[in-house]
């Protein structure tokens, strides 16, 4: 493949050794541009800075919690095996294992140690080849019903729309939401109901994304009610991706100024050349303003805006309150934007929060009869290690339009659970705890069982709502005895998916840009998809390769899934509920040629 024929070791770029990078955010893309500055750029860990506005790195990649007061996951993010650049930056960062094994398990970061004999995309691999993902009950309906129908249940009609929707170009389209372009009967089908819990992507969106992710992951239309080549990390994210690279970032020499919010940039401009010369920022509680003064040898990365900003909690007993204020991070790229059109238009993402807003929630259930429940569902013990539900299971009938999932537990190292039993002290009881993901696209709408607007309700009364549609209400009593349940309402965790045109993103490194560069979701990186780790990865890939001048390896190709033939066959086969049209007649023109076992 190109890729690995590109996969060589770049030489050094001429004045590195100058150079300082400073990367405001502490997301994904920032360590995966650290990663790569230090890997294909050559430079020092001692010269690369990360500027976080919070007390811990990740961004929407997080996990964290414990099984006494609850774990808290704000969301998940499947993969799958054309995620080139993530596997490409995983592929050389370590795995980790316990510095001590029989130690008292505690804050995992302190005892976890990078491990020399497996990398991070090892040990994805081996665990999702030991265990392949396969979901057994993507939808249900009528309280607990599962619908086993694999069908996308697409008419004719829906089959033009979707025909007429790849043939179109992004400039065409332009602002069209994905409810403008489709026909009502459409957000009836089954495809939709995968569609919209996979992707929440909402009718309100952007039908220019909608088309980048049919023709990004057109290989993967036969199994969207499987979930069969879906991939999933050992732990939550943060524990499996977000600390080892953050472990070997710091082995490095990597600084790492957590608490620490910038809140504009000072940018000079002249014959529409763009050039970074001060950061400015504030220090934890400090309102005092600091300036880092940068000069054109700097590099200046910013991950502008963010789905996780502002991001609030309740409990079991309180629900998590709306935070309607203007984010520091969204304020930032406001005031870069003020500067000049080639940084893009923030407002067109941030200014509606009601339409990219949602409700997420996590259980943590400790000897609980939930467990049973999954396993009627799914035929899968939650005990056991494997991939319980393989993904959501979405009910269609939901006024709130529910999705949960529970995956390989444990989620978390410190998760007791089967044979798995690390101790926070040596007698401690064994134990078996699942950890449960759940959320709700409607947080607007009135529940169907708990009669009110799905914003308000404490984390007792969404689960309550949960196992409602379950068919489990005689159980509401004796399972509540055994959770605890955070709910987590995200303003802005759609906001990448709103209409928007060409120039509402800035490009990765904007025109006339001399030292600065634009990473993470809200980027433009033609055909590639917003809201995956993999967009994240290609911007931070992107923006180290130009800014350095690396021009003997190139970014990892987006994987060309709407070019290759077989996939596009299997694709209309599965659009056509099993048939190809036409079927008969290509037969008869194509007997006897090598072009006849295409359609086998």
């Amino acid at each position: 493949m190109i890729g690995n024929y590109n996969n060589v070791i770049t030489s050094r770029p001429e004045g590195v050794e100058k150079k300082r990078a400073y990367l405001v955010g502490g997301g994904i893309a920032s360590l995966a541009a650290a990663a790569y500055l230090i890997r294909d750029g050559h430079m020092a860990g001692e010269k690369i800075t990360i500027l976080e506005q919070l007390d811990i790195n990740g961004g929407c990649l997080d996990g964290s919690g414990d099984a006494i007061d609850g774990y808290i996951m704000r969301g998940g993010r499947e993969m799958e095996a054309h995620y080139e650049c993530t596997w490409d930056l995983f592929s050389f960062i370590p795995d980790l294992k316990r510095k001590d094994p029989d130690a008292p398990f505690t804050n995992p970061e302190p005892e976890l140690v990078s491990d020399p004999e497996r990398t991070v995309l090892k040990r994805i691999r081996d665990v999702n080849q030991w265990d392949p993902n396969s979901s057994k009950c993507r939808l249900m309906s009528s309280c607990g019903e599962p619908d086993r129908d694999p069908s996308l249940g697409l008419s004719s009609i829906h089959v033009m729309e979707l025909t007429k929707l790849s043939l179109k170009t992004e400039e065409e389209l332009g602002a069209t939401t994905v409810e403008e372009f489709f026909s009502d009967s459409y957000f009836k089908t089954n495809m939709w109901y995968f569609w919209t819990s996979m992707f929440a992507m909402e009718t309100w969106h952007s039908v220019v994304e909608m088309r980048r992710y049919m023709q990004r992951f057109m290989h993967l239309m036969p199994t969207m009610s499987t979930l069969e080549n879906i991939l999933f990390t050992t732990y939550n994210q943060y524990e499996s991706m977000v600390l080892p690279l953050q472990i070997w970032l710091k082995s490095k020499g990597v600084t790492f100024d957590l608490k620490t919010q910038v809140t504009d940039l000072d940018i000079e401009i002249v014959n529409g050349e763009k050039t970074v010369t001060a950061i400015h920022l504030l220090r934890g509680s400090s309102e005092t303003s600091e300036t880092i003064a940068t000069t054109a040898d700097d590099l200046v990365f910013v991950t502008n805006g963010s789905m996780v900003e502002n991001s609030t909690t309740g409990n079991t007993h309180e629900p998590a309150i709306l935070n309607r204020e203007t984010g520091a991070c969204w304020q930032l790229w406001k005031n870069i934007a003020a500067k000049d059109p080639a940084f893009g238009r923030p407002e067109v993402f941030c200014a509606d929060i009601d339409k990219s807003k949602f409700v997420s929630f996590t259980i943590t259930a400790t000897d609980s009869p939930i467990a049973d429940l999954l396993k009627e569902f799914t035929g899968v013990d939650p005990y056991s290690h494997k991939a319980v539900t393989g993904g959501i299971m979405t009910i269609k009938d939901s006024s709130w339009l529910m999705s949960a999932t529970c995956n390989r537990q444990p989620q978390y190292r410190s998760q007791p659970v089967g044979d798995y039993q690390p101790k926070q002290h040596k007698d401690d009881p064994d134990k078996n705890v699942l950890a449960i993901w759940a959320y709700g696209l409607f947080p607007d709408n009135t529940g169907d069982y708990v009669k009110k607007k799905m914003s308000d309700c404490t984390g007792e009364e969404l689960l309550t709502e949960l196992l409602y549609h379950w068919g489990a209400k005689d159980q509401i009593p004796a399972i509540m005895k055994t959770v605890k349940v955070i709910p987590c309402m995200m303003p802005y965790i759609t906001s990448q998916f709103l209409p928007r045109v060409k120039g509402d993103r800035p490009e990765v490194i904007p025109e006339g840009s001399k030292n600065l560069a634009f990473l993470g979701q809200f980027t433009e990186i033609p055909d590639d998809c917003v809201f995956t780790v993999e967009y994240s990865v290609r911007s931070a890939i992107m923006a180290v390769y130009k800014l350095l001048g690396i021009t003997d390896k190139t970014p990892p190709e987006i994987y060309p899934s709407k070019d290759d033939v077989h996939v596009i066959i299997k694709a209309s086969e599965t659009m056509h509920n099993g048939s190809i049209p036409g079927e008969h007649l290509l037969n008869h023109l194509l007997k006897g040629t090598s072009l006849q076992g295409l359609l086998k």
